[in-house]
């Protein structure tokens, strides 16, 4: 992105709890203008406070990222009040925690419509602003579950894996116009969100992330130096590398693996409620805010973030100790 004293205007789909929330406090602090989309009242106010409270402006625009006309709605509010959208950032999800043969085809279609035709539409939104004036961004917030599938989750992680193939369509396209507007896609970890309250789940235990487990904070530096920076991809913590690389390598491995691992590391010891309300076809009320249950177990720094972000320094620094050892090795070997 090019520096401008003009704040940013930023899109944040799924802006009211867990990773969206965190990445609207981060957007907040940088005084950026911020179109929160999301479903429910409760959390879009709270939400629009805590952005004015840190500096920040913010626009509710209640929105079923399923609905495309709603999205390109909101896009066009967002506009109207703030100016052009800098940056859209497709975050939205919702899932269903349950064995491939118990979900049923409309349970499956809503999950497959929010978290990839949610993003798809996003994407269509913004482009449609963005190429004419050949500026802006573009973050699909992806997952390690976008290249490797896991058992309960298998509508989550089908559609993960369809934001991937229409991500790498898209960067193509883009770099065929050779156009400024830009797409880059986060790989994100188990996270401590609240989504394993109000996820609907047919798991007699409770659902948890898949340890280790990281904050919503680390995903939101994630999205916003991704933001930023013309990187294609950003992996965030060293499970999320593991799976990516280790499916390639092994994917048989990794299938007997899950198979005896996927179920238990899934639930806690406690028993699901069966009659919980749910966030699938309607919002939970409240405001649910970032965190969910798990900060006690939850890590807040991922090294593997660190290295991405300081790749080229990384680089430069391993070539400089590698010219200094051959020179070392090769003064030595003249003094024999």
């Amino acid at each position: 992105m090019e520096a401008s004293n003009k704040p940013e205007v930023v899109v944040i789909t799924g802006a009211t709890a867990g990773v969206g929330r965190a990445t609207t406090r981060l957007f907040a602090r940088h005084g950026a203008h911020i179109g929160l989309i999301a479903r429910g009242e409760e959390g879009l106010e709270a939400t629009r406070r805590e952005v004015e409270d840190l500096g920040g402006r913010a626009l509710m625009l209640p929105c079923d990222v399923a609905d495309a006309d709603a999205v390109e709605s909101a896009a066009e509010k967002t506009e109207q009040e703030f100016g052009p959208i800098d940056i859209w950032i497709s975050n939205a999800m919702t899932s269903v925690f349950a064995e491939f043969v118990e979900i049923t085809p409309d349970e499956f279609k809503r999950v497959t419509d929010v978290v990839y035709h949610g993003q798809v539409y996003g994407a269509m939104s913004a482009l449609k602003r963005m190429l004419p004036r050949d500026h802006g961004k573009i973050v699909m917030v992806g997952s390690a579950l976008a290249y490797r599938g896991i058992p309960l989750q298998s509508a989550y992680c089908g559609a993960k894996h369809g934001v991937q193939g229409m991500f790498d369509s898209v960067r193509s396209e883009l770099l065929h116009r050779d156009s400024r507007v830009s797409v880059t896609m986060v790989q994100l970890p188990a996270l401590n969100t609240p989504q394993f309250n109000w996820v609907l789940s047919k798991l007699p235990n409770k659902a948890q992330p898949v340890p280790p487990i990281f904050q919503p904070e680390v995903a939101a530096d994630a999205i916003f130096w991704a933001a930023h920076h013309d990187r294609r991809e950003v992996f965030v913590g060293g499970p999320t590398v593991k799976a990516i690389v280790g499916n390639k390598i092994a994917p048989w491995f990794a299938d007997r693996y899950l198979a005896e691992t996927g179920y238990g590391s899934q639930q806690r010891d406690t028993p699901e409620d069966p009659n919980r309300p749910n966030n699938l076809w309607s919002p939970v009320g409240g405001d649910w805010g970032a965190h969910g249950v798990f900060d006690d177990r939850a890590r807040d720094w991922s090294p593997e973030l660190w290295m991405s972000k300081n790749r080229k320094w990384l680089t430069l620094a391993g070539t400089t100790l590698a010219g200094l050892a051959a020179t070392l090795f090769l003064t030595r070997g003249n003094d024999r």
